[in-house]
Parts: structure tokens; C-alpha cells; sequence
């Protein structure tokens, strides 16, 4: 066995396609974001602005957060110790899942390293606490969603995205005595579409089915106090599990569920990706734990970015630049080829300064390539017009489709 052949044809054939994925050395600027220090491959220093973080509302930098990283750490020191059950729980962690159990009105909540390891960890133990659970999947969540329904090894139905009629369907033909649970997302990131959290929950409480809700892109956007689209809707109280991350809008790190004490209590008793594993740091706890209660205060900040969003929208439509269309703070904008995506990309950073990443496959299906714009509140109007010039500019080099707005 050639190891080596073997592993140059598999990246041979993700540059063949133009898909292979480069990772950009940048230099995040404390008190400046979203400008940032892009560490070129020939040496140089270039300044740039990242357009396509997930830094939603630049809580990052947020002086309150900041601060009590630092108090944490003179307090505290580095590390947390251990795994949560020898030496890894501290008066950190107790704190930050009170603020998040409060944020979503949920009795309890359970901090992971990740949102990711969160999802993954949760759904895979599900099937162990509830035998013969019958997992019902929207087909555009999220990789961690599908990993974990994979590893639990239980029933899975997969019903198209955002087809509650299907959804039914499923549900009505499944045995009516089997435990059941409906795994859907709040806020689809790669389209900025909503889920349908009213019908899903109707069909919930209908067929006696448990809800487990991602809300990572929604947690500290939507809502009275950032508890989500669930919030927003006024439906926390009929979604049983709420998964959330504290590494998008509340700009650190980390995941969560949130859910019943006798939920909450299983989970950490019977999942591996939660028992092995180091918790995480006292610092990154007390900056989330932070952020999260100055973003139940601060609507301004949420109604800023939906300003952004809905202002970019409008911008790039009116250039006849296929904008694809949703409610949410992300700005998707087809392209539909993975080789003009890559150089969109590139000429934007390069000559413009701009950073965005390609969106290609298998994030998104061939054909639907796009770059994924997210406006915060810490985009400018100066910086907004770099970018619209820069793809109008681009868009015409490219030889790419525009479409007419409609009226």
C-alpha cells in the first residue's frame, strides 16, 4: 500500500474540482474588528476586512467581555483542571449555565467545548436513554446533527428541508407507540433561511414527539434577550432541547443545551463526547457568561446588524447581483460556479482587500456555490461601499449573470 499515492490522489481531486480549502493566516485587530491583518503566503502584511465571520455582532471585542476574561484569569489561572467529573467543574461553569438555562427559560443547561461536540454528543446518546427512539431529520441540518444521528445508531427519517407536509407523512406512517424526537434548525446558515418552528412543534405535540431545536445561529440575533428564534416566536416553552453556541454571536467559544433537569442529568451522565472530555477554560467561560447577560440588555446591537443585512441586501440586488433571498442577518449570494467562487474570493482579497470565504461542496450542493456575506454592526458605511464596488467591479470581470430587482 502506497499511503502517500493514496493521499495525493484524494487532494488531487479536491483542487481538481476547486474545492480544496486554504486556510487564511489573520490577525484579528482588538478594538478595530472587523479589521483585520491578513499574513500573506510571499510574507507581506496585508490590512483587510473580514466580511464573512461569524463574530455576528462583534461581541469579540466587546469591553465587558474582555474584561472578565481578564478578571478569570488573574482569578483562576489557564486551564480548568480536568474533565468535569474529576476536576473540571468550577464556580465558572455553575455560573455561565445558569445565564444560558435563564436565556432560554429552561430548567437547566449543559456546557460543551463546541456546539458542534454538543449536537454530536446529544443526539448520539438520545437513542440510548430512549429505546426504540425514532429520530425525524430535517435534510439541511447541520454536519454535528447528522454525525451524531449517525453514531447513535437508532431509527432516522429524513424529511426535506423545511417540508412539514413530509414531516407528516413520516410521522403518521412511524409506529404510534415508538418514542420520538424531531432534530431541526432554527436558522439554516448557508441559505439564511428560517425553519418552520410553529408547524414542527404543532406536529410535535400531535404525534407525542420530543423537539430538539440548533439555534447556534440565531442565539444573541433574535428574540426580546437574544434567546433565539424560539424566543422570538414565543415558542421556548414547547421545544424540549435547545442547542446553542457561544462561539458565534456571543464571540467566544463553546456549546450548549439547554433542556430539563432530568434531560440535562442523563446527558451528561451517559455521553462520552461530554464525560472525556477537558472542560473548557475559566477565562472562556466568564467572557461567555458576560457577553450573554450584556446581550439580554442591548437590543441596539441586534437591530443594527438586521439594518446591515437588510441594507447590503437591497445594495447588491439593486446591482442586479443574485442575492438569494431570507430573512435572516446572512447574505448569501449565488455564484454557482466553484472556480469563478475561488476567484471572487481571491481578487477580493487580494485587490480589494475584502475577505469572504467560497462556499462550494460539500458545505452546499454542486451548482448552488456562493459567497456567504454577514454584516454586523461593526461594518461601517465606508466599508460597505468598498464591497459593492468591488463586486460590481468583480462581477463584470468574472463575465458572471445578474438578474433585474424586482419592483
Amino acid at each position: 500500500m502506497d499511503y502517500n499515492a493514496n493521499l495525493d490522489k484524494a487532494l488531487a481531486a479536491l483542487h481538481g474540482e476547486d474545492r480544496y480549502r486554504v486556510f487564511m493566516d489573520i490577525l484579528r485587530q482588538k478594538g478595530r474588528f472587523p479589521r483585520a491583518k491578513w499574513n500573506r503566503p510571499d510574507g507581506q502584511v496585508q490590512d483587510i476586512t473580514v466580511w464573512c465571520g461569524n463574530d455576528y455582532l462583534g461581541m469579540g471585542q466587546n469591553p465587558v467581555v474582555l474584561e472578565a476574561m481578564h478578571q478569570a484569569i488573574e482569578t483562576a489561572g489557564a486551564g480548568s483542571g480536568g474533565t468535569r467529573n474529576i476536576s473540571g467543574t468550577t464556580a465558572y461553569h455553575t455560573a455561565l449555565e445558569r445565564e444560558i438555562a435563564d436565556l432560554h427559560q429552561k430548567e437547566e443547561a449543559l456546557v460543551f467545548t463546541s456546539a458542534y461536540i454538543a449536537n454530536d454528543a446529544t443526539l448520539s446518546t438520545l437513542p440510548k436513554l430512549f429505546e426504540g427512539l425514532i429520530i425525524f431529520s430535517d435534510e439541511l441540518n447541520h454536519a454535528s446533527m447528522i454525525e451524531g444521528l449517525r453514531r447513535g445508531g437508532g431509527k432516522k427519517h429524513i424529511w426535506r428541508h423545511n417540508d412539514v407536509a413530509h414531516l407528516r407523512e413520516l410521522l403518521e406512517a412511524a409506529d404510534p407507540a415508538a418514542p420520538k424526537l424531531i432534530a431541526f434548525e432554527s436558522v439554516y446558515s448557508m441559505d439564511g433561511d428560517f425553519g418552520p418552528l410553529h408547524e414542527v412543534c404543532d406536529l410535535a405535540e400531535e404525534f407525542n414527539a420530543l423537539t430538539y431545536l440548533d439555534e447556534v445561529h440565531a442565539v444573541g440575533m433574535y428574540g426580546p434577550r437574544g434567546g433565539g428564534l424560539s424566543e422570538a416566536e414565543g415558542l421556548t416553552g414547547r421545544i424540549d432541547i435547545i442547542n446553542g453556541t457561544l462561539g458565534k454571536a456571543y464571540g467566544v467559544m463553546g456549546g450548549y443545551i439547554a433542556a430539563s433537569t432530568k434531560m440535562i442529568d442523563a446527558v451528561r451522565s451517559y455521553a462520552p463526547g461530554f464525560i472525556f472530555t477537558t472542560s473548557l477554560p475559566p477565562a472562556v467561560l466568564a467572557g461567555a457568561a458576560a457577553s450573554i447577560a450584556y446581550l439580554k440588555t442591548h437590543q441596539e446591537l441586534r437591530d443594527a446588524q438586521q439594518e446591515a443585512a437588510k441594507v447590503l441586501k437591497l445594495r447588491l440586488k439593486s446591482l442586479g447581483l443574485p442575492v438569494m433571498d431570507s430573512p435572516s442577518h446572512i447574505v448569501p449570494v449565488h455564484v454557482g460556479n466553484p472556480a469563478k467562487c475561488k476567484m471572487l474570493s481571491d481578487s477580493l482579497l487580494k485587490d480589494f482587500g475584502i475577505y469572504v470565504q467560497p462556499i462550494n461542496f460539500p458545505t452546499v450542493p454542486r451548482g448552488t456555490e456562493r459567497l456567504r456575506f454577514t454584516p454586523s454592526p461593526v461594518h461601517d458605511s465606508p466599508m460597505m461601499d468598498e464591497l459593492v464596488q468591488a463586486l460590481d467591479s468583480l462581477w463584470k470581470q468574472c463575465e458572471l449573470a445578474r438578474k433585474p430587482m424586482a419592483c
